[in-house]
């Protein structure tokens, strides 16, 4: 059974920092694609960053060169270092993975998923 399990959420001001940390269990993050997303209220899920299993990154245009995605493959466990936090970066924070190569722009292209760490900054 596949477990991902984020820690690290919490509350900042805006300029502060955290990091994310997503460990896996029943599964290998270099067997495929991991990623972040997040979803503030009322609003839909969005991409925020993904890493390919050879550690090509990728970031959504709100987040680059504040946020680093990088994955420790020997702890099997997924980060996300959020630096300049600014008030819309609140939201709940998901960290998913998904077999294979390719990185999906969809939530539906995740097939696993862990349950959320919330994450809010404050002015």
């Amino acid at each position: 059974q596949v477990q991902l399990v984020e820690s690290g959420g919490g509350s900042v001001q805006a300029g502060g920092s955290l990091r994310l940390s997503c460990a896996a269990s029943g599964y290998a993050y270099n067997r495929g694609c991991a990623g972040w997303f997040r979803q503030a209220p009322g609003e839909e899920r969005a991409l925020v960053s993904t890493i390919t299993s050879y550690g090509i990154a990728r970031y959504a245009d709100s987040v680059k060169g504040r946020f680093t995605i990088s994955q420790d493959n020997a702890k099997n466990t997924l980060y996300l270092q959020m630096n300049s936090l600014k008030p819309e970066d609140t939201a709940m924070y998901y960290c998913v993975a998904a077999p294979g190569a390719y990185c999906y722009i969809s939530a539906s292209g995740y097939t696993y998923w862990g349950q959320g760490t919330q994450v809010t900054v404050s002015s």
